[in-house]
Formats: structure tokens, sequence, C-alpha cells
């Protein structure tokens, strides 16, 4: 029998079972935590630094820094983690202190040349033993690594990288920051929030007088977007929610894309995205630029078609309710009558939906599915050490041999001073310790879904189970990973190919089978009326146009930002608008500033949601729909094949080996509603 606290996986590594993460850390002990960490981190690096370069071999080099890695990984997420969803300001604060002092050790440390001078002459000298494939990959990742940070570079010019990444970390997460810390609110008589439902007003703080507060989380704005009728209230929302932070994250915005580019051309690169693109599965940004635009092209036709039906459906309503018609659409238009086109055309009803999707028998539908499809097994630990009383925490096992194989918390709604959107944080990796056991891995989802009330429970509108399906995806990646360093474990592929696996598995809330699983009304248990579910599958191709073209828009300015020079981003995004959209940004907006994709490492990377969906459509539709979907065998293919080897692999042998062939755009181009004029069995242009 294996020792306690460690259990065999059937691939020999015995799993050492341990959650290391503690969430009671006072502001003290964050800052304490910290400088001891930087301090035994900068021991390890100090000794392999200091080797003779004729002594350098596997165990002093790589395998002291691959062990260090994962000490320093899994201290590292307890110390900046907080600042994400601690309910206490003062440990956030912190947090974000202990974020900034270890990102600029990160810098220091990545830019230690005697160290990448070791672990050249290791590899010169390894030419003739042998090492396992992930290890070499481990190897020549840290030597282009070091190359990318200018390490064969003159000493002068070393400096002047250290000092423009130290200054760009800093800016990154002051930016978001920002953001998360915004409480911008304002207040509305129930008459300004018409056709809104009445849990949803109930659920509203007043201000003091009868009004009722609005604030610019998710859960507050998209509903009021969505369904408020009076035009003034969404107008003052839309504005309020684009000028987040604008002053201070204008200004930090313009900061960042200089350094960008300014460290690029001191690295030999034109452009900040060719940079950022060499790492990822497009290479280069001539191929995502022609990318944008040949899919731009293709659905330009259908936002048209969509936008024209949209601008009759606004016409409509200024004369049901005596308001002027400009015979425009404006920027806080869009989302309510992208809601009437779902309601009207598909007659999908949001707020009727969304009494049949109450969170927990969401949360236990999408557990089993997600248990069927891969062979696992979840329980909730009970009395689990967490950072709030909202928070679950639930062990997985194979189901199968009965391994554990990781750990999820859950941390489902808002709170002041949380981060704003959903998102999966991997937090301890899974990967090989030094002892050669397995780590297991621990990941947190984070979400801002509408809590529940003394009168109803939290009722989630068909997006956010959408995204609740998405981002525990990524949840899945980062357990079923089993690289052996930190470095590939969990979600550690190339940025372009990240989003693939979860917006694969986004299809399952378009499917019949799953819907019916994860849903029943909260107050009769009946499940989904049949024509009501019909209606919903169809309205999947409700707006893709206009909606794709926005992710066009984004994804252009981040390109625009990040290939040319002295771009405003305002100017920009609202000249992207008009031109794709046909709908003007509202003047005075800065949408970019609230943008944290462009501070939150999705810099020239925004392409890679549109990009990915070209490999996850392919994967469901020629596996999944094929073989079906909740076929196991698919299930444990996908879990071997995409999910287990982390970033040990390149991406594009992962998709060959599980769709047994090269990838293809067809079932992505079909999924947008577009007819195809490829030949059969034409490559996928990526």
């Amino acid at each position: 029998m294996a020792p306690t606290g460690e259990v065999v996986f059937g691939g020999g590594d015995r799993v050492c079972a341990e959650n290391r993460l503690r969430w009671d850390l006072t502001p003290e002990q964050i800052h304490q935590l910290t400088d001891e960490l930087i301090a035994k981190t900068k021991t390890v690096y100090d000794s392999v630094g200091a080797l003779d370069l004729d002594t350098v071999n596997y165990e002093n080099t790589l395998k002291a820094l691959a062990d260090v890695e994962v000490e320093y990984t899994v201290q590292r997420n307890m110390l900046d983690f907080p600042q994400h969803v601690s309910s206490s300001k003062d440990v956030r604060t912190a947090s974000t202190d202990a974020d900034k002092k270890l990102s600029e050790f990160d810098v220091e440390m990545s830019m230690r040349e005697d160290v990448y001078q070791r672990i050249v002459a290791l590899q010169e000298k390894l030419e003739e033993e042998s090492i396992t494939p992930e290890a070499k990959r481990y190897m020549e990742r840290l030597i282009k690594l070091g190359k990318r940070n200018g390490l064969h570079l003159p000493k002068e010019t070393q400096e002047e990288i250290k000092k423009i990444k130290k200054k760009l970390s800093t800016l990154c997460i002051d930016f978001n920051k920002h953001l998360n810390e915004d409480t911008t609110n304002l207040s509305f008589t129930r008459e300004e929030l018409g056709g809104l439902p009445e849990d949803f007003l109930n659920s509203l703080d007043k201000d003091g007088t009868e009004k009722l507060k609005l604030t610019l989380k998710y859960p507050h704005y998209f509903p009021t977007m969505k369904k408020c009728y009076v035009p003034e209230t969404r107008k003052k929302l839309e504005e309020a929610f684009n000028s987040r932070c604008k002053e201070e994250n204008s200004a930090i915005l313009k900061e960042l894309v200089e350094l960008r580019s300014q460290k690029s051309a001191l690295l030999g690169f034109t452009t900040h995205a060719d940079f950022v693109l060499e790492m990822n599965m497009a290479k280069a940004s001539k191929k995502v630029a022609s990318f944008l635009e040949e899919l731009a092209h293709k659905l330009k036709p259908l936002g048209e078609e969509e936008r024209a039906v949209i601008l009759k459906l606004k016409e409509k309503e200024c004369q049901k309710r005596n308001l002027p018609f400009n015979g425009e659409l404006d920027a806080w238009d869009t989302r309510y009558y992208m809601t009437q086109v779902e309601e009207t055309q598909y007659a999908v009803d949001q707020n009727q939906l969304k009494e049949y999707f109450p969170m927990e028998v969401v949360t236990r539908g999408l557990l089993d599915i997600y248990q069927e499809l891969l062979n696992l097994s979840f329980q909730q630990v009970e009395g689990a050490r967490v950072w709030h009383d909202d928070v679950t925490l639930y062990c997985v096992k194979d189901r199968t041999s009965g391994q554990v194989v990781g750990q999820f918390y859950l941390d489902l709604y808002p709170r002041e001073g949380k981060y704003g959107h959903a998102a999966c944080f991997g937090l301890q990796p899974g990967c090989l310790l030094s002892d050669g056991t397995r780590q297991m891995a621990v990941a947190a989802m984070v979400a801002n879904f509408s809590k529940p009330t003394a009168d109803a429970p939290s009722l989630l509108q068909h997006d956010e189970v959408e995204t609740y399906f998405h981002e525990f995806g990524h949840v899945m990646h980062q357990l079923c990973a089993q690289a052996d360093f930190a470095m590939f474990s969990g979600t550690h592929v190339e940025r372009d190919f990240v989003e693939a696996p979860s917006q694969m598995l986004e299809n399952w809330v378009w499917e019949k089978e799953p819907l019916q699983r994860m849903s029943k009304h909260y107050k009769t248990s009946n499940p989904i009326p049949e024509e009501l579910l019909d209606k919903l599958i169809k309205s999947r191709l409700a707006n893709t146009g206009l909606f794709n073209l926005r992710q066009i828009v984004l994804a252009k300015v981040d390109q625009a930002l990040h290939t040319k020079t002295g771009v405003d981003p305002a100017e920009e995004y609202a000249k992207l608008c008009q031109e794709i959209l046909g709908v003007p940004a509202t003047p005075g907006t800065n949408m970019p500033a609230t943008f944290g994709h462009l501070a939150g490492g999705y810099d020239a990377q925004y392409y890679g949601y549109l990009w990915s969906e070209v490999f996850s459509m392919d994967m469901f539709y020629a596996r999944f729909k094929q073989e079906g979907i909740m076929n196991p065998k698919v299930g444990l293919d996908y879990r071997n094949c995409i999910l287990k080897p982390g970033g040990s692999e390149d991406a594009a042998e992962m998709l060959k080996k599980f769709l047994g062939r090269e990838p293809k755009q067809e079932a992505f181009l079909l999924s947008k509603g577009l007819s195809i004029e490829l030949e059969p069995g034409t490559p996928c242009a990526c």
C-alpha cells in the first residue's frame, strides 16, 4: 500500500493527494511569506548560476530549477490569489503588493544570464545523454525564453529590457486592480428600470431615497442592458460601463503599448504582436490579420442582415413607446434588441427560461455530465478551509482506479472587491515533486452569478449556464493534465489553443439531453417544455453575425495597438465599430480602457478566442457529434489526447491524435451560420 497521503496512478506515478494551500493569511503574514519565498527561491538560482560550466548536469541544473518552480508556483498562488477573492480590503491590498513584488522578482529571475549560460552548457553536454522528451522540451523552452528576454544580448540592452518588464508587470496589475475595485453605481426609479423582472428589482439595494442602486458588475449590467425598455437608462449605464477607470486606465494603456513596442524592438522584432505570436500556433501577425480579415468578410453579409432586422425592431419599439427614431443603432441598443431577436424570431423568453436553471440544479447536472464524460468522480469536501462561506471544495478521483486527480473550488457569487468576470485560476500545478511523486492539481472557478434571495434561489440566464460550462472546462484541463513539469501543467498550452478545450464543452448547453439533465423549474420541478427547448437550441444562431463581428472588432483593436504606432485606443475602437458593426461607439467612452484582456496576458492574443474555436468545433463535430455526445470512449480519448498532455506536446500534435487527421475549418464556419465553399477535405487555413 502507498504511504499516507499518496495513491498510485495508472502511469506508475505515486500521487501526493495534499492540498498545500491556505487562505487564512493576514496582511502581515502575506508580506513576510513573500520576502521568505523570494529569498528561498533566489538561493536556488544563485547556486545554479554559480556552478562551474563543466560540472553542470541534469540533477544540479534542470531538476533543481524544475523543483524550485513547483514550490514557488504553489506559494506564489497562495499569496497573489487573495487579491481577486478576499473579502478583506487589507488582505486584497497586501496580496496585490505581493503580486507586484513577486512579479518584479520573476523579471529578475527571468533575466539571470548566469543561469541561462548553465542551461546552454547543459544542452551542449546532454547531446549524448538521454533525457525524457518532456525534460528536453523543458530545457529547450528555458533557452528559448532566455533568448526572448535578451540574455544573448549585451548587458546594457538586458538592463533596459529588465527595467521595461518590471514596469509592464506593475502597470498590468494596476490596470486590472482599478477595474476590480471600481464601485461606481447609478440610481434609478422603478419606472426607469421598466422591463426588468420583479425578482431582479427586489434584489437591488436602495440608495437612501426610494431609488434603486445599480452597480456596473455583470449581474446588474447585463440583465439591464438586455431587458430595460427605457433607452435613457441603458444609455447612462452603457456610458458609465465603458468609462470605468477611464482616466487612470487610459494613461496606463498608452504606456503599456509604448513599452511593449520598445521591448520588442530591442529583441529584434518588428512589432510586439510578432514577438508574442512566435510562441503561438499562428506564429506571425500577418497570419492573424488575414484570418480576421477573411472571417470578417464572410460574416459581414450576415451581420448586415441581422442589423437590418434589429433596426426594424427599434423603429417599431420607438413608435410603440412614442420615442424619436434616429434610423441608427446606438451602442446601448445592441444587447437589448439582440435579446428581442431571440424572443421574437426564436420565441425564447430569457426571463421564463431562467426559471428552469436554478443554480443547484445546474451545478448538479453540470458536475454529473463532466463526471460521466471524463470518467471521473467528484465529492464535496465537508468543512474545507476556504476564503469565504460561499465557496465549496470538491475532490476529484479517476472513476476506474479510484485515484485522486485533484481538487477544485467553486466561488460563484459576486462580492465587493471580488474579481468581476468568470475565470479559472490554477492554484497548485499537477506535476512531479522533487521526490518523483505526483502533486495533485488544485484549481478554482471564480464567477459572478446572481445570488439567491429570500424569495428565490439563484436563477441563471442560459448564457450564464454556457459560461459556467466553459470555465469549468478550464478547471478540468487544469486537473486532468499530467505533465511532469510545472511549466507544462494544466492549461499551459499555446495561448491561441487554450480556449479550445473549454469552448468545445460549451456545445453541451445547446444539446437536448444535457440541457434536460441540468434544468428543472425552481418552483414546480417540471422539466423545460419540449417546445421551449427546441426554440432555445435553434436560437444558437441568433445574432451570430453581430456577436462574432464584435469579437473581430476587439481582436482587431488588440492587433492594431500591438502592430502599429501612435494608435489612439478609443479612436481605433470607434472606427472599427463603425466599419465592421455599423454601430458607433458612444462619444466620451473608452472601451479599451475597461478591456482587462489587454493587461491580463492576452495582449496581441485576443484573436485566440476565434482561432481556437476552429479547433473546438472540429473536435466536437468530428468525434462527439458523430459518435455520441455522452459517449464515454470519445470522452476518454478527449481526456487522454487533449487534456492529459497539458503543454508537454504541441497543440497541433494533440489535435491530430484526437481527430485522426489535420484540423479543418468547415465545422467552425457552419457553426457561424455560414455556407461552405470549401472542397471536402480541404485542410483548415490555420
